[in-house]
């Protein structure tokens, strides 16, 4: 009896936490806690913010197929549209405006996501002469690794790192680990799409949620044992 009664309150349990994650009811609060401490969106940078040499760095965040093609994803094309109007405010008041495209390839697709990005940059006016590509860093971790190791010493006197607000966090983390302390730039926000029955994008929603906070849990224990 007591272990019929288990299952079935492990069974309630389970369906009850699906349909809240579907209907976005615990998918929005996962995102919250991913998303807390990023800076809201919409931020005008001043222009004595660009310095004299200015490296605006934008993370990737994977790669899609559409149409037989790999692409940007959502989050990638928010990323790169609001690097280029980054570049293209830099460009107006300072001599050294560079774009640095940091994502290798941990889905292992075709290409990796610096490469696949850059046609996009180009698009949006970035020239290629101030574009830099990362393209060997598998996790966020490595994306501030090399960055770090790319810029040279006191070259740039600014430093702006773009990505998603549920990324923002744990990016900031691994980059200040660094010694690096860039200024940051929400590219988008997430939002769950609330109501009575389960939708696919939920499910997405809570799933970049909780690697973001996994990866932020991990990033502490790491620190403390003495990896990171």
């Amino acid at each position: 009896m007591l272990l019929r009664s288990a299952r079935t309150l492990i069974g309630v349990t389970t369906i009850v936490v699906f349909w809240a994650l579907g209907a976005g009811w615990l998918a929005q609060p996962l995102l919250d806690l991913a998303q807390r401490g990023a800076p809201p969106g919409g931020q005008t940078v001043a222009p004595a913010t660009y310095a004299a040499h200015t490296a605006i760095v934008m993370l990737g965040t994977g790669t899609i197929q559409r149409e037989g093609k790999l692409v940007p994803p959502t989050d990638g094309i928010a990323r790169i549209v609001k690097s280029a109007d980054l570049y293209a405010r830099c460009k107006r008041v300072s001599p050294v405006c560079h774009v640095i495209v940091s994502g290798g390839n941990p889905q292992q697709h075709e290409a990796t996501e610096a490469d696949t990005y850059l046609p996009y940059v180009l698009r949006e006016g970035v020239p290629r002469g101030d574009v830099i590509l990362e393209n060997t860093s598998l996790t966020t971790y490595e994306n501030a690794r090399n960055v770090s190791a790319i810029l040279p010493d006191g070259y740039y006197g600014s430093l702006i790192l773009v990505t998603s607000a549920f990324q923002m966090p744990r990016a900031l983390l691994d980059f200040h680990r660094f010694g690096m302390n860039p200024l940051p730039i929400v590219s988008n926000t997430r939002r769950a799409t609330r109501g009575l029955l389960p939708r696919r994008i939920n499910f997405f929603n809570a799933e970049i949620a909780l690697h973001e906070l996994i990866g932020i849990a991990q990033f502490h224990v790491y620190r403390q044992i003495g990896w990171f």
